[in-house]
């Protein structure tokens, strides 16, 4: 099992997921929720997903997820919010957990601006209920739970020049409440590490996209616009970049880290940081090419996209760049997906979903 140290020349090995083992995943309607739940269920492991449904975007999609993993006789589902503790608190007691993964949030950098308050309830009481409920699952359980992971977000980077971002970098400057609130949870979750000796990962997802992606993401409303025949909005007129990275491989990556919590070395938390990315960032004026020819040549549109160029938006970032060679090192994380791949998939996706009725 992992031990964390600090020879970045050093490999480490580590657990398979144990398919014995109950995963409790939140946020399992969600776009990355959904993924793992559904990988998890098809390696025999019971998963309790937990979700409050909310119409933050279309909540039909987020059903048509659910009745996928509804159809797995190992997968439950509770609906219910974060912000409740004594809902979370309960579900503990009824279910008994072993790993917990803490995916609900309220997503997206510029609902921020207009309903910051969601993500105070969300992000930050939500997030602070299921640390509280995993510190006494021994008396809500009768069993510890083992490792809580937890999602952050390439947000906490904030505008920063320097690439790639690494977790030594400092993450002190949000330009979000979004990313302020995932700053705040690392903070808590260390915290919690040190004073109750938790294991805890989190998980800094840098732009995830592919199938039963969110439709407020960029490639999805893009993808929406070119087939209304609307004009796309494009940002700091184009002149960005961003690290997207698949959905498959980050459900690889993130199946590697569950069965592994942090163990505590010389004093230290029981508790670790890790970008998950790409690691290759890909300019918005090819990526927007790109989706293009996907979704002509899958006979999904028959000609470019309508482009409207505009200034940068409050909250936008000029460029995200993950540096992974920390989980690379320890959980043996290579992600291979290109973009053209992971996009063609997306809009085959796209078309048999919302086309093909």
């Amino acid at each position: 099992m992992k031990k964390v140290r600090d020879d970045p020349m050093e490999k480490h090995t580590y657990k398979e997921c144990d398919p014995a083992k109950t995963y409790l995943v939140t946020g399992a309607a969600g776009f990355i929720g959904f993924h793992l739940s559904q990988r998890l269920l098809e390696q025999g492991a019971a998963v309790i997903g937990f979700d409050n449904l909310n119409d933050y975007y279309d909540v039909n999609l987020k059903q048509s997820r659910l009745d996928i993993l509804k159809r797995h006789p190992q997968f439950v589902f509770v609906k219910g919010d974060l912000a409740d503790a004594d809902t979370v608190n309960g579900l503990f007691s009824q279910y008994k957990p072993d790993i917990v993964v803490n995916l609900a949030a309220q997503a997206g950098v510029r609902h921020s601006i207009t309903n910051p308050r969601a993500y105070i309830n969300s992000n930050i009481v939500g997030f602070f209920n299921m640390l509280e409920a995993v510190r006494h699952s021994g008396s809500l359980c009768g069993k510890q739970a083992e490792h809580f992971l937890y999602a952050s977000s390439s947000s906490v980077y904030g505008n920063q020049s320097k690439t790639p971002f690494s977790t030594d970098d400092n993450v002190n400057h949000p330009v979000s409440l979004y990313a302020a609130t995932k700053v705040s949870d690392e903070l808590m979750a260390y915290a919690y590490s040190h004073l109750y000796g938790m294991p805890t990962t989190g998980l800094r997802f840098f732009t995830v996209y592919g199938p039963y992606g969110r439709p407020d993401m960029a490639y999805f409303s893009f993808t929406n616009k070119m087939i209304q025949g609307k004009p796309i909005q494009i940002f700091n007129r184009g002149d960005m970049k961003r690290d997207f990275t698949y959905i498959d491989d980050i459900v690889r990556g993130m199946a590697n880290v569950l069965c592994n919590p942090p163990a505590s070395a010389e004093g230290a938390a029981p508790a670790r940081v890790y970008n998950i990315g790409n690691s290759r960032p890909v300019g918005l004026l090819c990526f927007i090419e790109t989706l293009e020819k996907c979704l002509m040549e899958e006979g999904v549109i028959t000609r470019p996209a309508i482009k409207e160029f505009l200034p940068m938006q409050p909250g936008d970032v000029y460029q995200t760049f993950a540096d992974v060679s920390e989980l690379e090192r320890d959980f043996d994380f290579h992600p291979d997906t290109g973009i053209e791949a992971g996009l063609r998939q997306f809009v085959r996706w796209y078309k048999a979903q919302y086309l093909s009725r």
